[in-house]
């Protein structure tokens, strides 16, 4: 791990496991083929939930702009998100059916059309990123979630999720673990932990998900086994956020989260059940 330095970038190819999803974000548009530039649109519309964002060479960057507007003042207050996903399920206007369901009174306001775009069931995820110019108000993250969603299959995983008001000069905390929400065969399992790493140079966040545990890696280095696995299809929900929190002290915009990649690996032969 590396304090104010860029941890490099790993090969593309990793040993003993097959590529089965990446995105370098050469281009200058988003590849709509693997993200959808929305973030949980049924329980507000497509509209309110598009992302700001832009590119940089190698890099989408996600961004919090000054006058952008809560993506669901309704139900998540004044929460303010630049986010994109692989998946996309919803029920009928009206039904409670769809993806992470964080309030009892969310009820899906506009038709979606469900979509699979990346889903795997198990994997080796890395992202190499960073974030700069974020306060105390700022999250950014990467986070997987049940495709379907029902009860029994909407339990997280998170990557990495890092705070604003947890960076100090020499150090940051590192969010990570899993959240059962409606999925009985999960128990809340989460760790902050403390790294000497400054989030504004790049680093790889990254985890083996597999049929029975799941093992979390920061810059290459294991970090935590959880010995409990979710056990159905996820997709991946990439994002900045934007809290109401006081105090509201003078701004500098953008806020931005800066991403080199996003890659998925399954190993040779695949995982023993």
């Amino acid at each position: 791990m590396t304090l104010h330095a860029d941890f490099p970038a790993n090969p593309l190819q990793k040993a003993g496991y097959e590529l089965e999803f990446h995105d370098e974000f050469e281009s200058d548009t988003l590849d709509t083929s693997k993200w959808l530039p929305l973030y949980l649109p049924q329980w507000s519309s497509r509209e309110a939930s598009r992302p700001q964002y832009t590119f940089e060479p190698s890099n989408l960057v996600l961004q919090i702009t000054e006058n952008q507007r809560p993506w669901c003042p309704e139900f998540n207050g004044d929460v303010i998100v630049s986010s994109i996903q692989t998946g996309l399920y919803a029920g009928a206007v009206g039904s409670p059916f769809g993806q992470h369901r964080f309030s009892k009174d969310l009820l899906v306001r506009e038709a979606q059309e469900n979509v699979q775009l990346y889903t795997p069931q198990y994997g080796y995820f890395e992202i190499r990123a960073k974030a700069t110019g974020i306060t105390h108000r700022n999250v950014v993250a990467l986070w997987m979630i049940g495709y379907e969603d029902t009860p029994e299959k909407s339990g997280e995983i998170a990557i990495f999720e890092i705070f604003g008001a947890h960076i100090t000069p020499t150090s940051a905390q590192v969010n990570y673990g899993v959240h059962p929400w409606g999925d009985e065969s999960l128990t809340e399992e989460f760790y902050y932990d403390t790294f000497p790493i400054d989030p504004a140079y790049y680093h790889i966040y990254a985890v083996e998900w597999t049929p029975t545990h799941i093992d979390v890696y920061l810059d290459n280095q294991k970090v935590r086994t959880i010995h409990q696995s979710a056990h159905y299809p996820m997709q991946f929900m990439l994002n900045i956020y934007e809290l109401p929190i006081e105090p509201h002290t003078p701004q500098t915009f953008p806020k931005k989260l800066l991403v080199d990649y996003v890659r998925g690996y399954q190993p040779i032969g695949g995982y023993i059940k």
